[in-house]
């Protein structure tokens, strides 16, 4: 029923939104012009951010009348996520949204009119949550007045960064000593809200997450830019069927790499009575039949037989091979794993990643068992080849034995060789790694191998 005003029930609004969404004629914008659609998209972000005041300030509500816990004795996270099908932590963010939004009357009352868009209206809870530490209320209201207008022109990481510039504005005398504490508190809080949380999808991928204080995550980013210019594609970026990465794909092999290096180094601290490796339990005959059941890691996470076979050819793995009964026939067996004395000669030989083009050190290479380990591969100098972790999967056998991938040997010189696949290469000549051609590494004689 409408109101005096002509104003309607949230409900009975909420309803005819649902009803108009299920009526779009969306085959009618096969006509549209340029300038429509860019109209049309226009007028949709302001009505899905006006929507999205509207369920942020309705959150609030249910948080703040504890609803949740009236009715059905839990909590609004809890609630909000088994009956929306949001996650936890969407919810949890919905319902923080909610109620710093909530917490400035004329800023909610602006965002649900579409003057400012939520993420804006996120940005400037923020600027008002510093300026509150440092300024009266009233001081802070006249602040949420002037950043509204902001909005106008600023984005939301625009707004984000002008509480130095309200400080100037509001109380100019105290602005450099307020602006120093703010620092002060930014740091402190950023110490505070430190980080780090791993989910995995499901489909073979991990999520990382999380927060570091400024200066801390500055030394990480140096770190892995270092490792990511490190990284060389060589040969492969003469394959057309291998993109050539881009900078986000550049860092998390840089990453990667940082971890693998420190990892090899075994610089890691013991943890469980021993420094981290990766254990895999697997049955005897599924791991014949290329282990495509195996679980890694966590109970339940599936990989694919090629990864699985790139782990297991890791010297640093403990493989625990299980009976029909589960009872465990062999613990990290040690005909399986790459001894110190087969290493120093694998590193002696190879002095570094073994495929053309490369530059990774030795120390920052895998142990590659070129007949694999579980197809009935030993672990000798002559089935041993030092790779990096990137051209490891490159080599890695895969789960389809007819695949086209590039592949290893050993020349009967006693060097390794790598043989590109048809598509890059129809005549299969071998090709080896420089360091193998020039005698000045070594002051000896060059070890050539036939073209």
């Amino acid at each position: 029923m409408e109101t005096t005003t002509g104003e309607k029930p949230t409900s009975e609004v909420l309803g005819e939104i649902s009803a108009l969404l299920d009526v779009v004629d969306h085959y009618s914008r096969g006509l549209a012009s340029d300038s429509e659609r860019l109209d049309l998209l226009s007028s949709a972000v302001l009505v899905s951010g006006r929507c999205t005041a509207l369920t942020q300030q309705l959150a609030a509500e249910v948080a703040a009348t504890q609803a949740a816990e009236h009715e059905h004795g839990t909590s609004a996270t809890t609630w909000l996520a088994h009956t929306t099908r949001l996650t936890p932590r969407e919810a949890a963010a919905l319902l923080f949204a909610g109620r710093d939004l909530t917490s400035y009357q004329a800023l909610t009352t602006a965002t649900l009119t579409g003057d400012v868009h939520p993420q804006q209206a996120r940005a400037i809870t923020r600027v008002l949550g510093d300026l509150a530490e440092s300024l009266p209320p009233a001081v802070t209201d006249h602040a949420q007045q002037l950043l509204i207008g902001y909005a106008a022109e600023f984005n939301s990481s625009e707004l984000s960064r002008l509480t130095r510039h309200l400080l100037e504005v509001l109380d100019p005398q105290t602005a450099e000593a307020s602006e120093a504490e703010r620092v002060e508190r930014d740091h402190q809080r950023a110490v505070r809200g430190r980080h780090l949380s791993f989910h995995h999808d499901g489909h073979g991928t991990t999520q990382l997450r999380g927060s570091l204080p400024t200066i801390d995550a500055e030394l990480l980013i140096r770190l892995v830019e270092a490792h990511a210019a490190h990284q060389k594609r060589a040969l492969e970026a003469l394959d057309p069927r291998q993109p050539l990465p881009s900078r986000s794909q550049r860092r998390a092999d840089g990453l990667m790499a940082l971890v693998h290096q420190h990892s090899q180094r075994a610089l890691a601290p013991s943890h469980g009575g021993d420094r981290p490796r990766v254990v895999v339990h697997l049955d005897y005959d599924r791991l014949h039949r290329r282990c495509t059941d195996a679980q890694l890691l966590h109970p339940g996470q599936l990989i694919t037989a090629a990864a699985l076979r790139q782990l297991a050819c890791d010297a640093d793995l403990l493989p625990v091979v299980l009976a029909g009964a589960s009872e465990p026939l062999d613990v990290g067996r040690t005909q399986r794993l790459v001894t110190p004395p087969i290493r120093a000669a694998l590193e002696t030989r190879d002095r570094g990643c073994a495929f053309p083009g490369c530059d990774r050190p030795p120390v920052d290479c895998q142990a590659h068992h070129i007949t694999p380990w579980w197809d009935g591969g030993h672990t000798a100098l002559h089935n041993l080849v030092l790779l990096c972790p990137y051209h490891h999967n490159v080599i890695e056998p895969s789960h389809d034995p007819t695949a086209a991938r590039w592949k290893i040997r050993i020349h009967r010189t006693g060097i390794p060789e790598v043989v590109p696949p048809a598509y890059v290469d129809p005549t299969g000549r071998a090709r080896t790694h420089a360091r193998y051609r020039s005698p000045a590494d070594t002051g000896g004689p060059a070890r050539l191998s036939p073209d």
